[in-house]
């Protein structure tokens, strides 16, 4: 099978990955809104971002530089195994004894007894984790997606299990941490062909894969504090209930986002790394993905955006009203970030991590002292709001680095995105005047105006984007 053709196979098999994730994930949060308080939802999430935060150090970019450096030495790669999982056990051992004094500091006794149980995950990931990067490597899509599904089933079904068992909190950890135990499991064996370690760590063997490492965890630990400090300052300075609305909003305005561009970003960055030195095709395949992006992202977004106080009450059921504003805040960070995603490809395609981590810098630079004033003056909604203003720095800081890289682009990019823009704009309006006619409470207007935002964008979409013929000839290549 030729790269293009794996790619195209890849893309359709984590899609479908994606698409039962994403749905699941829903799913899990619509029925546990109805049984967890926004305390304990904001609880977890805190539990959550401290855990995302150790990760970091665990991982030390190895998935880049084995993709980058095509790696396959036996003794690298057995080196890099046992040093992962040596650092999973560090991590443990730390958050073990670290907990009671967060738990203390947080004014919340149930969150030690969170991040005990939530620290196993790192005894249980790490054993896996080298053959995930392998198979992406290889480009075993097929394979990856189908682990993937089956421990989002499995670890939703516990979750839903244990939390109408009265489990509380400690039910969404468990089921993440069952759900990922099926996962290592599943990635141990159907990729251990790909490689078997040895009983050996020798350092020096992997200078190079650390020097590669160490900016992306500089990266790493910027962006987490970046992308995280607004829930950081929410968590311990106004509470874990304003906490448990922001991370809601976040997750029904963003969560696609994150989800939905790993689609075609995780497919491309093997494909990318063939042809790290042919500016020319990396800035056609990095439009091509933008295009891409703009066209899944942008409609889902708008939709939200205008259904928003149609959609919380229906899912959501009574006392989560307050995140309706948070979304109309969202909708517009998550568009931003949709078009920042692809440089993380790209810049690791040309082997500078580095870039990523002095604009992750700046945006924390600017970041901080927006959440901090903003919050303190106008609460959860004005952390939500310099969210928004620090994700557009980082989107104008992200194309001038893009352009560093590839050349100059945002012409054809401005004349690409005029077209989703322009349906997007014509969805909402057109969903707006039903709304004003009909109303917007009841399943009934729910479902009427996503048939009619759908309607007019895949209309639109197909008239003057992508004819029947090609959709056609597309699914014919998968």
């Amino acid at each position: 099978m030729s790269t293009k053709s794996a790619a195209l196979n890849g893309g359709k098999w984590i899609t479908i990955a994606t698409v039962i994730s994403t749905v699941f994930q829903f799913g899990q949060v619509t029925v546990l809104a109805r049984l967890l308080s926004p305390t304990e939802f904001g609880l977890v999430a805190l539990s959550n971002l401290i855990l995302t935060f150790f990760q970091l150090f665990t991982n030390l970019g190895f998935s880049g530089s084995i993709i980058y450096k095509q790696e396959s030495d036996r003794t690298v790669l057995s080196t890099l195994y046992w040093l992962n999982i040596s650092l999973g056990v560090l991590i443990f051992t730390v958050l073990q004894f670290s907990a009671p004094t967060i738990a203390s500091y947080n004014h919340e006794p149930r969150l030690e007894r969170v991040l005990h149980l939530s620290s196993f995950y790192f005894l249980i990931v790490y054993i896996g984790q080298l053959y995930l990067f392998l198979m992406e490597k290889e480009l075993r899509f097929r394979t990856i997606a189908i682990i993937d599904i089956v421990g989002t089933v499995v670890g939703t079904g516990t979750t839903l299990v244990l939390a109408f068992r009265g489990m509380h909190e400690l039910s969404l950890v468990i089921g993440q941490l069952v759900g990922q135990a099926l996962r290592t499991t599943l990635q141990v064996l159907l990729g251990y062909p790909l490689f078997v370690p040895r009983f050996q760590m020798v350092l020096r063997e992997v200078r190079e894969h650390l020097r590669f490492g160490l900016y992306t965890l500089g990266d790493g630990i910027l962006g987490f504090v970046q992308s995280n400090y607004d829930n950081l300052f929410i968590g311990f300075i106004l509470g874990n209930e304003m906490l448990g609305f922001y991370t809601l909003a976040y997750q029904l305005a963003v969560y696609p986002i994150t989800k939905l561009n790993p689609i075609i970003l995780q497919v491309a960055y093997p494909v990318l790394a063939k042809m790290q030195d042919n500016n020319a095709e990396l800035k056609r395949s990095y439009l091509k993905i933008l295009d891409i992006l703009s066209y899944c992202n942008m409609p889902l977004l708008a939709g939200l955006f205008i259904t928003a106080d149609t959609v919380v009450p229906l899912l959501y059921g009574p006392g989560w009203e307050s995140t309706v504003d948070l979304i109309h805040i969202f909708v517009f960070v998550g568009t931003l970030m949709c078009l920042s995603h692809p440089l993380f490809t790209l810049a690791f395609t040309k082997g500078k991590p580095n870039l990523l981590f002095y604009l992750n810098l700046a945006t924390l630079l600017i970041k901080i002292p927006l959440v901090y004033w903003l919050g303190r003056e106008y609460g959860v909604k004005g952390a939500a709001t310099a969210f928004l203003l620090a994700t557009a720095f980082n989107l104008l800081v992200n194309f001038a680095i893009v352009h560093y890289l590839v050349g100059s682009f945002m012409g054809t990019f401005l004349r690409n995105i005029v077209r989703p823009l322009l349906f997007c704009i014509l969805m909402v309006g057109g969903v707006a005047v039903y709304k004003a006619f009909f109303g917007h409470e009841g399943i009934a207007n729910a479902l009427a105006e996503i048939a009619i935002g759908g309607g007019i964008y895949g209309a639109l979409t197909l008239a003057f984007k992508v004819s029947i013929r090609e959709l056609k000839g597309l699914r014919q290549a998968l």
